[in-house]
């Protein structure tokens, strides 16, 4: 369990991931540098991007800027864009991923993720992965999105484990089968929405909870996966809920407050269900 912003986490391949990072979703290109450069100011120094989301140019800006202004190395940052899987080849998925860095700006990326399943079609985009990797142009490759079923027929083929699997988890979507099968298999689980796009800050248990510890409902909820051992990426443009995201260190949740958000799961998605997503 990670214990400041500051700290990584150890991936099956040696790589070290923060356990807290910064998303980009949803965030138009234009105003992304200036997102980017203010979380690494805040202390950020995982940042999440993808190519569907049109942002990676911003991105790449801020990452410069936040570089720059913070006196940081390149390798003081870990740094993420996943491949839009829709039944691309191997060709294309190591054009994309070159794209990606061209975009970034950036000789390599710490990490890699197929973004959807798809229809289990995504074989070929990860055996390009594999090279990437081999390469040296990606220092980890994982999947986004995957269903149990999905990481079994990966391991039929894979030569490379994923080292991690990013999935919508919240308190309505604990995702117990997913973390589960991750867990046995040296996985890592990462949860994006975690505060449910907002939807879940007004509930009466979460609410209750952080008056007990003269919290904010969000810092509870990223307490819960922190002691859960999930990690995290939390968007935000503010650079102040971006300080009181990263806020939950100096609290702990007892038993019972686990439980208590342990049994508000519902297995509800505020996402797409990755069975039936269709690109």
């Amino acid at each position: 369990m990670i214990t400041s912003l500051n700290d990584r986490i150890e991936l099956n391949n040696g790589t070290n991931i923060p356990g807290l990072g910064l998303g980009v979703f949803q965030i138009p290109n234009e105003e992304t540098a200036e997102v980017v450069a203010n979380g690494i100011k805040q202390g950020y120094r995982l940042i999440d991007t993808a190519q569907v989301y049109g942002n990676e140019e911003g991105t790449g800006e801020g990452i410069r800027r936040g570089l720059k202004e913070n006196n940081l190395k390149r390798e003081d940052l870990f740094i993420t864009s996943k491949v839009w899987n829709n039944h691309i080849s191997y060709d294309e998925t190591i054009v994309a991923a070159n794209d990606s860095l061209e975009k970034l700006g950036l000789d390599y990326l710490d990490l890699y993720l197929i973004h959807w399943p798809g229809d289990d079609s995504f074989k070929d985009s990860y055996l390009a992965l594999e090279q990437l990797y081999k390469e040296g142009k990606i220092k980890a490759i994982g999947v986004s999105n995957f269903q149990v079923h999905h990481l079994k027929e990966l391991a039929k083929y894979a030569t490379v484990t994923p080292v991690l699997n990013q999935i919508e988890s919240h308190p309505k979507l604990d995702q117990a089968e997913i973390r589960q099968y991750a867990s046995e298999h040296d996985i890592r689980v990462q949860a994006w929405s975690p505060l449910m796009q907002g939807k879940i800050l007004k509930d009466p248990t979460l609410q209750e909870i952080a008056e007990k510890h003269g919290k904010s409902t969000a810092q509870v909820i990223l307490r819960w996966d922190i002691q859960r051992d999930v990690l995290l990426v939390v968007k935000s443009v503010h650079p102040m809920r971006m300080q009181s995201n990263a806020d939950i260190f100096d609290f702990s949740l007892d038993q019972a407050d686990m439980d208590k958000i342990d049994a508000m799961n519902e297995n509800l998605r505020i996402g797409p269900n990755p069975d039936e997503f269709d690109f």
